[in-house]
């Protein structure tokens, strides 16, 4: 569906017209999971692998059973992926913490403003785009002429998830029980602690004024810190766990606050001090004081005393690219634009209502264990930013080279010189273009990628030798990227075969243990010493989120014409070997830079 002609200007206009993701073969797959994880091992451990993939590829194998299972199920009515019942598993299925683990923050570009005006014009924008969607007047995403998915708008307002002790949920509108947007019209706003419904939409559903959005913010503020422990600390734990506090929460009569603080449209955490610097607004985003935050809310806007503000993002639902369009909307205006078109009136000051929770000493208890527990986590995390000003993709394309590979190959050569080798590393390439389409899961290292590595650190090689190596592992990036996005891919595939089979072995006769996901290849390849995404949009400085593994580190990066901005995360008994990274990555750089010039 290339024909810009035909398509809808309707938000949601095109998803039934989008193609399908392709589902590969199961010998496709297999072949290229062999060439994703063959650069990562040693002679005898690519052995057992392909040993035990054959056993998995055999024709009366479990992989044909489970593949076939998935076929069937990609065929069926009211399926629009091969993929519909994998990212429910693979969010909400998760059993530790999202908070730092899950969640990822956008830190906002300055805007010169005060905490309280730069609150009511976040407010005002994100009211504007809710009801432009509600009536699908968002236009489509379009790349290159194609639509992309808009579905994860839907779960941008009035959406949390819910803890289960097995697997979690989500509540949220556009669903069987609740068809079309959110009829909600407040918002809860966190400040010292306490949790304030404020009603931002007038009964008729239009919004407050600019000026009694802030005075009803104002009034918020006048508040003493919360006498009792906030019941947003429990958001922190693992999910069993929160699942059980949310279930006591209920049995103490809370229903009614849970209620208010799930069907709000969005969250506004406001802090009582501005950041040291960029990098303590960033961990604030991230982490914070989890008294002042729900991290099972879709959307979570988070204001600094200084005005300095940015969001946290519940994952389940919501991915980067959503998010950026989103925040660009908010941004790429005046607040006053915004609240305009948005149909704002005068209607007094906003209803404004303690949220309060009955707790009794067990769920005090609970709370102050949570919160411990959570602020020792985030002090067991080490960050760092690195910037990179006057240098972006304009200079990299002048270079002649696709500057997510320029920048990718020189996390590679920093990995390399300050762990001594080559590491497993993820980078999430999105797949929109589909339907109900959303990320890929690419392996960066190939063998181009460790012949790279090994010449840059050759005294022998001279500055040809290393040029070429380093153009040939771009280009096999790229190649790499683009299927991918094409939805040729082995991970995610593999993955839910061996989901099939926890999920439906007996049915389908497929029960004893499947040694291909014991094998060094798929736990080699899957153990991540860096986790890579971008977002690239003006109107952030910096993307964040907290690393995968005890040895990874965490790199979100914003690339734009003319900065390169990064955020590393790893765990703190690691922290010397990310810092090394950091400084070597500064070296790669540039170093990389006079390569090509």
């Amino acid at each position: 569906m290339n024909d810009s002609a035909d398509l809808s200007a309707r938000t949601f206009g095109n998803e039934e017209r989008l193609p399908r993701v392709p589902l590969p073969t199961l010998d496709a797959t297999c072949e290229r999971f062999m060439e994703w994880c063959g650069p990562l091992l040693s002679d005898g451990e690519r052995a057992r692998t392909e040993s035990a993939l054959a056993g998995f590829l055999r024709p009366d194998g479990p992989g044909r059973k489970l593949h076939a299972a998935l076929e069937r199920y990609d065929a069926s009515e009211g399926v629009h992926s091969w993929l519909d019942t994998f990212w429910p598993y693979r969010y909400l299925g998760r059993r530790d913490r999202i908070a730092l683990n899950a969640n990822f923050f956008f830190l906002f570009k300055d805007s010169q403003e005060g905490q309280i005006e730069r609150a009511a014009g976040l407010i005002a924008g994100a009211l504007d785009y809710k009801l432009r969607l509600d009536r699908e007047e968002i236009p489509p995403v379009v790349q290159r002429g194609r639509p992309l998915s808009m579905v994860q708008n839907r779960f941008l307002f009035s959406a949390t998830r819910i803890p289960g002790a097995e697997q979690d949920t989500v509540r949220a509108p556009y669903t069987d029980e609740r068809p079309g947007p959110s009829d909600a019209r407040h918002i809860v706003v966190f400040f010292r602690g306490n949790m304030i419904r404020m009603d931002v939409l007038g009964p008729a559903g239009r919004p407050h004024s600019l000026a009694e959005l802030a005075a009803g913010l104002g009034t918020i503020m006048k508040a003493e810190a919360a006498a009792e422990p906030s019941a947003g600390h429990l958001t922190t734990k693992a999910r069993a766990e929160w699942a059980a506090s949310r279930e006591a929460l209920l049995a103490l009569g809370n229903g009614k606050a849970l209620d208010e603080i799930e069907t709000a449209l969005f969250c506004v955490c406001l802090e009582d001090f501005a950041p040291k610097n960029t990098l303590d607004a960033c961990d604030h985003l991230l982490h914070g004081d989890s008294g002042n935050r729900w991290f099972d809310k879709a959307v979570s806007f988070i204001v600094f005393g200084d005005g300095t503000a940015g969001i946290n993002v519940e994952h389940c639902g919501l991915d980067g690219t959503t998010i950026l369009s989103f925040t660009d909307a908010l941004l790429g205006a005046p607040p006053e634009k915004l609240s305009q078109r948005s149909g704002a009136k005068s209607q007094g000051l906003p209803v404004v209502e303690a949220i309060e929770f009955t707790l009794d000493d067990a769920a005090r208890r609970d709370i102050e264990e949570a919160a411990a527990s959570f602020a020792a986590y985030g002090a067991a995390t080490a960050t760092a930013t690195v910037s990179f000003g006057g240098f972006g993709t304009d200079h990299i394309k002048r270079l002649k080279m696709s500057p997510d590979a320029f920048v990718q190959m020189a996390y590679q050569l920093a990995h390399k010189r300050a762990k001594g080798h080559v590491g497993a590393t993820y980078e999430s390439i999105a797949t929109r273009q589909y339907r109900h389409g959303r990320t890929e899961a690419m392996r960066v290292v190939t063998p181009e990628v460790v012949r790279f590595a090994e010449v840059m650190d050759d005294p022998t090689a001279g500055t040809v030798l290393r040029r070429d190596a380093f153009r040939a592992a771009a280009d096999a990036h790229v190649r790499r990227a683009k299927e991918c996005q094409a939805g040729q891919a082995p991970e995610q595939h593999l993955w839910e075969l061996q989901l099939i089979q926890r999920r439906r072995g007996e049915e389908l006769g497929v029960t004893e243990p499947l040694p291909l996901f014991e094998t060094p290849g798929w736990l080699t390849m899957r153990d991540d010493y860096l986790s890579t995404s971008s977002a690239p949009s003006v109107n952030i400085q910096y993307f964040g989120f907290g690393s995968t593994s005890e040895q990874c580190i965490g790199i979100a990066y914003v690339l734009l014409p003319d900065r390169l901005n990064v955020y590393l995360s790893t765990p703190r008994p690691v922290a010397d070997a990310m810092l090394g990274f950091a400084g070597k990555l500064r070296e790669a750089v540039q170093e990389l830079r006079d390569l090509l010039a």
